[in-house]
């Protein structure tokens, strides 16, 4: 009698583990759904801006990129205390690795700084997913 009801509790709660692990796939789902939706309604209503402007006559300035991708191209031979320092805030500390910076006025200074031993960038979403899922 009492191997059964450990056995019933053992199955019940390896059936609600199972239940909580779906529900909560699907809510990754679910976020994941709403974020592409909320990406394809701000690319549509870009373009829309865009040809509106066009239209006018006029330009459309894009708002400028919040999130920047920085690979170090040069080693650390000759580089001075300053800019090294720099690259070891920005984890570039090997040649060709590279990192994910969102971008506001201290870190495009940085970059200034180290330009001559980084490229940097702005990615797309597709250039940013490629990179995720490739590491």
């Amino acid at each position: 009698a009492a191997l059964a009801k450990a056995q019933a509790r053992l199955v019940a709660g390896v059936q609600k583990q199972r239940k909580e692990r779906i529900a909560k796939r699907f809510a990754i789902l679910k976020r994941a759904e709403t974020y592409v939706k909320e990406s394809r309604a701000t690319e549509r209503q870009k373009v829309a801006l865009r040809r509106a402007a066009k239209r006018a006559g006029n330009f459309y300035k894009e708002d400028d990129a919040k999130l920047a991708f920085v690979i170090r191209i040069k080693g650390l031979i000759g580089v001075p205390p300053k800019q090294r320092k720099i690259m070891q805030l920005l984890r570039l500390r090997q040649i060709n690795n590279g990192v994910f910076v969102r971008v506001n006025g201290a870190v495009e200074q940085m970059l200034r700084l180290v330009e001559p031993y980084v490229a940097y960038g702005y990615p797309s979403l597709k250039t940013v997913r490629e990179l995720i899922y490739k590491r």
